[in-house]
């Protein structure tokens, strides 16, 4: 009998097919026999202690026009699923938080949940560095706009950004003395009700922010380097950098070294590092991507790793 897999994600008809890790993922379930079941947060829910999913089965195809077809929809016990991914993208807002919840039941069931859901809870995708002091460039969080300032004086040039973003979004670099320096934290901190992160500008940028992938605690051999757009300081391929594929370094791999107890401790199959520089930028663990690209630049099977890796819990 082939393993049932559950799916909880962003509304699929909406993903890009060619560069969607989710859909690699699928596509390898598929491969491996798996049946699966998609589902939203608005899909999943809790009744009388029970975690419960409407899941549609779902075929998937590796083609950019015509990439999915929705079968049957069913409800029932989320215990009754060998594994569940859990692919929403961010903002970790509170319906995605109550999600993890929910989640956590079905895991207490016996359902192997990807990432795990307390993990998805504890691991701030930015805050994490900071247990690494040693791999990080100089950095502070702040919700007032003078200890900010202070920091862009001191370091002369900063990035700064909000805690909650993903995909390059509302990320600025400021330097000492800007005039919109005022009004950029005011917008990123809501007037000082939301904390904001300052980073030490790297002018290695230029070279490619740099995303390495952890999978089961080991890094995949090849991090993709994400080049900025000409004008652009910004390499994430959602702001319109372009993604080149190239081995890892030692510094890489020595950051993998550092990083890999967090995510063992926390239930972390699956993470994406970014590193700019030989310092690391970023843990994340909510939905790491680039696996299409690299499998596609070095004919890699990331996905198949991550599979084999899950079998292999499944079968414990």
């Amino acid at each position: 009998m082939p393993y049932r897999l559950g799916v909880v994600m962003d509304p699929i008809e909406g993903i890009t097919p060619y560069k969607d890790t989710t859909l690699a993922m699928l596509l390898e379930a598929q491969r491996r026999g798996w049946e699966i079941r998609y589902m939203t947060l608005a899909d999943l829910s809790l009744r009388e202690g029970m975690a419960w999913g409407d899941g549609a089965l779902l075929e998937v195809r590796d083609d950019n026009h015509d990439w999915f077809t929705l079968g049957e929809r069913d409800e029932e016990p989320l215990e009754n699923l060998d594994a569940i991914l859990m692919r929403k993208d961010p903002p970790v807002d509170s319906a995605y938080v109550y999600a993890t919840h929910i989640l956590e039941i079905a895991e207490k069931a016996g359902v192997l949940v990807v990432n795990r859901p307390r993990g998805l809870r504890d691991v701030q995708e930015k805050l994490a560095i900071a247990q690494f002091p040693q791999c990080c460039t100089p950095t502070v969080v702040e919700m007032k706009a003078e200890p900010l300032k202070a920091f862009i004086n001191a370091q002369g040039r900063a990035v700064l950004k909000p805690l909650h973003g993903m995909g390059g979004e509302a990320i600025f670099v400021v330097h000492a003395g800007d005039p919109n320096t005022s009004v950029i934290i005011e917008q990123l901190s809501e007037r000082g009700s939301k904390y904001v992160m300052a980073q030490r500008y790297l002018p290695e940028i230029s070279e490619g922010d740099r995303r390495v992938l952890v999978i089961d605690g080991e890094p995949a051999p090849y991090a993709l380097a994400r080049l900025p757009a000409a004008g652009e300081s910004r390499g994430n391929l959602a702001a319109g950098g372009r993604g080149v594929a190239s081995p890892l370094t030692e510094r890489e791999r020595e950051i993998v070294a550092e990083v890999r107890p967090l995510l063992t401790e926390h239930g972390i199959l699956f993470a994406g590092l970014d590193v700019i520089g030989g310092y690391l930028t970023e843990v994340n663990v909510t939905s790491p991507t680039c696996v299409r690209e690299i499998d596609a630049q070095k004919g890699t099977n990331l996905a198949g790793d991550l599979f084999a890796a899950i079998e292999k819990r499944l079968t414990k």
